[in-house]
């Protein structure tokens, strides 16, 4: 009998596996593991047909053989073999492409996939929001989430370049057909040009391209430097 346990999600995966496992054992199955570091070419022709002297029966863990391409193969070969045993065969795997799965499929009792829930990606427009309203204390808050999250320094001052972009050409412009923006972002930047003063966005986006180039020259660390640039707000 044969029953499947992957995904990405491989904690889940590995508990559901094991929960599986010492229910059977704790009805006097035998668990024994095969993983990489033990597997012995042969061993699934040995243990398929293999019958206990007391008539038990035993259940194997196979764990992740896909780290070695001829471990893997052969667990394949073998799935047929697996689905017929008196025994009982418990596959552990990582996330399945659609023509793996379609091979476990002709055979498997069962097949549990375990999805790890994808991060929520850090909205950086937050902070153009707050650099558009010169809020100092929020937009240095959202920097250190930013980090948090795993942006990069040049992600986010791309996203603040942008914002002092956009409010550079709403100054100079006097719709957003004419400034090649939207209505939405280019009306909203056309209303923050009121909290800055006459050349200050010129001189804010000239010191954050200052740190963006400094940066990749290796001439100061960026993340502390776009942090000096945010305090000059």
């Amino acid at each position: 009998m044969l029953h499947l346990f992957y995904g990405n999600d491989t904690i889940t995966v590995r508990q559901k596996a094991h929960d599986f496992s010492s229910v059977e054992e704790k009805k006097g199955m035998k668990v024994e593991h095969i993983e990489v570091e033990n597997y012995v070419e042969g061993v699934f022709t040995d243990i398929v047909g293999a019958v206990s002297l007391f008539g038990d029966k035993t259940l194997y863990i196979i764990d992740t053989l896909s780290g070695k391409a001829e471990m893997y193969d052969a667990l394949i070969e073998n799935l047929e073999a697996f689905a017929s045993s008196d025994n009982t065969f418990v596959v552990i795997e990582g996330a399945l492409l659609a023509p793996q799965k379609k091979k476990f499929q002709k055979y498997a009792v069962t097949m549990e996939e375990y999805k790890a829930v994808a991060a929520e990606r850090f909205n950086a427009f937050g902070m153009a929001d707050a650099l558009s309203r010169k809020d100092k204390k929020t937009l240095w808050m959202q920097l250190q989430d930013a980090k948090y999250a795993g942006l990069s320094a040049e992600e986010i001052i791309g996203t603040l370049w942008w914002q002092l972009k956009s409010m550079r050409l709403a100054k100079s412009t006097n719709s957003a057909e004419e400034a090649g923006m939207k209505d939405f972002p280019y009306n909203k930047a056309k209303r923050a040009l009121s909290v800055f003063k006459e050349g200050e966005l010129e001189t804010l986006s000239k010191s954050l391209l200052t740190v963006y180039h400094d940066g990749h020259l290796g001439k100061v660390d960026t993340d502390i430097a776009l942090e000096r640039w945010m305090l000059t707000l």
